[in-house]
């Protein structure tokens, strides 16, 4: 009998397997065939009460959000005290001709058995009186990748990418996405760190990943709220937030912006939803996982990114590819739980694969929780024009161009933060 039921079994896995592969190449990038989907109130608890005051959101429904999130998404942050140490590799008073002060900090996480290296690279305005506001984020290809000057040094993890010596990974080669010069000219600060010092991008990497350190790491686990790449990066963007706010006097610490772009702009959310410290939060094209309505099935889907990185959500998350229908939660309700902070949601006119309808919905549907505060969400279900941002307390804007960082991006972020944050 236990033979007949491992061969039934061995039959079974690849059709199981297969169809997990179909659900994925079944994507939709049709607007006229998106099926009808209900949304969870977002104010409305388990228990069946409406959330009517701002008392109730704190203590009972946003708590409930938080631990839907952990447990079905994103996984569970550990609460486990991590040691860090900081050296300042380098400062430069006359970086970029004298309009800025360089830093670059090594960051050494450690359970005294392991040391995991992060280098946060940090730019501050030298004509700012006083304190500065700051953003902090990720890049993507390095340190190096963000500005052209020779000093930055490259980031600690690069020798675990296939093919950084290619001209991708060459210094300045992203400095489109980081206009480090017009950042510092509006009076800002900027502390950025390569996102696979945190946790290499890759499913076979998760033992060079900070999550290796703590005392309950199992590098196969598959318990339903183990914790992943995503909330590996968020929880990293709030060991940046510690150093600036411990050790940088001349940074506003009260003032600072988190944006994400991409995987990191749904790293970003995470992080915003858990840590009130940060005072703006921006999701630049984050897409399924991020801002984009799950239940709208529409551009990158759940089956399809489980898939293809599954390594960046916990296991749970896998339970709703090809079931977006019965998931008893959305993404809007993640976006709510930057409430009061001010929360900032772009797309691409080109990014039909982020879904950027889905995106500008989810930030609308945040506007009861906002109401709550007597702050000002999105006015209407209705996407703006293309190029034609709007900015309440809740803002949005989706341009021209593809799914990538641009300085029209950045300017609006700028607007917006001076607007919100000065």
């Amino acid at each position: 009998m236990k033979k007949l039921s491992l061969i039934f079994l061995l039959i079974c896995l690849p059709i199981a397997f297969i169809s997990a592969q179909e659900l994925g190449n079944r994507v939709n990038e049709d607007e006229s065939k998106v099926h009808q989907y209900t949304l969870p109130d977002v104010l409305m608890c388990n228990n069946g009460m409406k959330v009517k005051t701002v008392k109730e959101w704190e203590s009972i429904r946003r708590l409930e959000l938080l631990e839907i999130f952990s447990s079905q998404e994103y996984g569970r942050t550990p609460t486990e005290k991590m040691n860090v140490s900081y050296d300042v590799l380098s400062e430069d008073t006359n970086a970029l001709n004298g309009k800025a002060t360089r830093k670059q900090i090594l960051f050494t996480f450690t359970n005294g058995k392991k040391n995991i290296e992060a280098i946060l690279l940090l730019y501050m305005p030298n004509n700012v009186k006083g304190k500065a506001p700051v953003f902090i984020g990720y890049n993507f290809l390095g340190n190096q990748s963000v500005t052209e000057e020779k000093a930055v040094f490259a980031s600690p993890s690069l020798h675990l990418v296939e093919g950084a010596n290619s001209n991708v990974w060459t210094r300045g080669s992203q400095k489109n996405r980081w206009p480090i010069e017009m950042i510092i000219d509006r009076g800002y600060a900027v502390a950025t760190m390569y996102y696979g010092d945190i946790y290499p991008d890759d499913k076979g990497l998760r033992d060079y990943s900070i999550v290796s350190l703590f005392s309950d790491y199992d590098k196969y686990s598959i318990h339903h709220d183990e914790w992943n790449a995503i909330g590996a990066w968020a929880w990293g963007s709030s060991r940046v937030a510690d150093y600036i706010i411990n050790n940088e006097s001349k940074i506003d610490s009260n003032r600072i912006a988190l944006i994400g772009h991409s995987r990191q702009g749904k790293a970003a959310l995470w992080a915003g939803a858990q840590d009130t410290r940060f005072k703006v939060v921006i999701s630049n094209c984050s897409g399924c996982g991020g801002a984009a309505l799950s239940k709208r099935v529409f551009g990158e889907n759940i089956a399809r990114i489980t898939s293809s990185f599954p390594h960046w959500f916990c296991p749970a998350f896998n339970r709703y590819a090809g079931n977006e229908a019965n998931m008893p939660f959305d993404q809007h309700e993640l976006l709510a739980l930057i409430a009061p902070r001010h929360l900032y949601v772009a797309s691409a006119e080109e990014d039909i694969w982020a879904d950027q309808k889905g995106e500008y919905l989810a930030a609308y549907y945040t506007k009861d929780v906002y109401k709550l505060y007597g702050m000002e969400g999105l006015d209407s279900p209705i996407p703006p024009a293309i190029n034609q941002p709007i900015q309440n307390d809740v803002a949005y804007h989706i341009r021209t161009g593809i799914h990538d960082v641009t300085d029209f991006d950045w300017t609006q972020y700028l607007n917006y933060c001076d607007k919100y944050m000065r």
